[in-house]
């Protein structure tokens, strides 16, 4: 066999089942010994799943998987550790209050006098390897006191230390800033460069251009195309995602200067103080106005203060000081409360839709209508109107293309994309006049992401303001009339659609300036 023929990987035929439901079905992967290869599909495609049998993490109901050449059977993600393999799972598992250097070694640990961890041989290693990589962290540095970059550079660093030849990283930009992906994709070119094997899962299209060699698409849990980044395109790879063409750039009307300051204030903040939970200033004096039709995006590193204006918007934290006002009328605090904001007619759909957007042991339908139960579409005072309940979330479903249509599912069993959705129809069938929105298409596919966009600027055409806060700076810039930069806790500046672009807008983002 010819060296260039040589996979690192190839999984073939390989079908996994939870109950009646494929997850995947006669799937198919190569990859190339020191290539970067990317994998891409929409939510609930399969991806994870057979990334999640390569690790040893499932056990596939029929196919063949062969590491370098030679078929195993991989009974745990031990099994795959000892091929070499290591995965990044988009969700990071570091220990917060141990340091970089103890969580690379945590589980392998070198020990002295035959029990005692050996720290400075952890620390020693640990820098080898960040010299090595260029991954820029300090072994003595706590991990609960990194950014979310160094933090994904450690989980990085954990899987090179156990000597992996082969790494599977899920989503590894989701919550970066431009100039993090950049070093990002420094990182992993040095990677391929080393002889590693890296598996990119990605939504992001312009990422699969910029960095890989090849790239798969599955659809439906079965893969659908296997091609050389060279001959790819955006349209092209959405396309074989999703079945149909997928349009980027949602059509909008812009909102001039002028028709913005003849608009009414829906939102207005003035000098507002807050704390983070670590106990510093996270809000330190942030004003601002969103108008009537308006959609006012934030853009920032997280941790600036993002986290802490939505709370208290939504009622969820009071600030130290400060006043804010909500058409027209005054926000009490320490008084407010998410019921207030609720009546207020604000509407949030949060970052984090399992913590604090859906109940994930709830059927569909019932999330469908937390916050609205009381409603007397959905009950009475004696019980609960579970016809009427029914009905609202079978036009939901419908009108929001949420799959499968079945209410009466978990929320829990949903993808990521359709538990979006979930969030997105019960927020906008409101009718709110305020839209709090966070990270809206955060790990969701370029389908739902066309979809989602879509309902937002629907709800901002019919007169709603809009504040957007996203990490995403194609969409800050997509969708926003106005964007505001964040930094530590103030607003670096506020610019008109078009004034700025991603790369002036990330150097902000780090305290620069324009």
């Amino acid at each position: 066999m010819k060296p260039e023929e040589i996979f690192a990987i190839e999984l073939s035929g390989v079908t996994k089942r939870f109950g009646t439901i494929y997850a995947n079905k006669n799937a198919e992967l190569k990859v190339k010994k020191g290539e970067i290869h990317a994998l891409v599909g929409e939510n609930g495609a399969g991806k994870s799943t057979l990334m999640k049998i390569l690790y040893g993490m499932y056990r596939p109901d029929t196919g063949v998987i062969k590491v370098n050449g030679k078929a195993v059977t991989l009974k745990s993600p031990k099994d795959a550790i000892d091929l070499k393999i290591g995965m990044v799972h988009q969700h990071f598992m570091l220990v917060k209050t141990l340091t970089v250097a103890e969580n690379v070694v945590l589980g392998e640990e070198p020990v002295k006098n035959g029990f005692a961890l050996d720290y400075a041989r952890a620390k020693e290693e640990t820098a080898r390897l960040i010299k090595k990589f260029n991954l820029i962290l300090d072994p003595d540095a706590l991990v609960s006191g990194l950014s979310v970059g160094e933090e994904q550079r450690l989980e990085i660093l954990k899987i090179l230390y156990r000597k992996a030849d082969i790494l599977i990283l899920d989503e590894p930009t989701a919550v970066l800033t431009p100039q993090e992906i950049k070093h990002f994709f420094d990182i992993i070119r040095k990677l391929s460069s080393e002889g590693k094997t890296v598996v990119l899962i990605t939504h992001k299209l312009k990422e699969v251009l910029a960095v890989s060699g090849s790239v798969t698409v599955m659809r439906q849990g079965a893969t659908v195309a296997r091609m050389e980044t060279a001959g790819a395109t955006e349209s092209s790879l959405a396309q074989f995602m999703v079945g149909r063409p997928v349009v980027f750039q949602v059509a909008k009307a812009m909102r001039t200067k002028e028709e913005l300051e003849r608009s009414d204030t829906v939102l207005s903040i003035r000098d507002l103080k807050a704390m983070s939970p670590k106990g510093h200033m996270a809000l330190n004096g942030l004003s601002l106005d969103i108008k009537k039709g308006e959609i006012f995006g934030i853009a920032g590193v997280e941790g600036n203060g993002q986290s802490e204006l939505v709370e208290i918007i939504t009622g969820l934290k009071q600030p130290v000081s400060g006043s804010m006002n909500v058409r027209g009328k005054g926000i009490n605090f320490p008084c407010s409360s998410p019921r207030k904001m609720f009546d207020a007619g604000i509407a949030h759909i949060p970052e984090d839709r399992h913590k604090k957007g859906l109940i994930l042991d709830y059927s569909v339908a019932e999330n469908l209508i937390l916050g609205r139960h009381r409603e007397p579409a959905f009950s009475s005072p004696m019980k609960m109107n579970f016809p009427g309940v029914d009905a609202f979330a079978a036009k939901m479903a419908g009108d929001y293309s949420i799959y499968p249509p079945r209410t009466d599912l978990r929320a829990g069993g949903m993808s990521g994309g359709n538990q979006q959705k979930i969030v997105v129809a019960r927020e906008l069938s409101r009718e709110p006049r305020l839209l709090v929105v966070s990270q809206p298409t955060r790990g969701v596919d370029v389908g739902a992401i066309e979809f989602i966009h879509k309902k937002i600027i629907e709800t901002r055409d019919r007169g709603c303001a809009v504040l957007l806060i996203s990490a995403e700076l194609s969409e800050i810039l997509s969708l926003s009339d106005r964007v505001g930069v964040i930094y530590r806790g103030q607003l670096a500046g506020i610019f008109g659609a078009g004034e700025i672009g991603e790369e002036q807008l990330g150097l902000l983002m780090m305290g620069g300036k324009q």
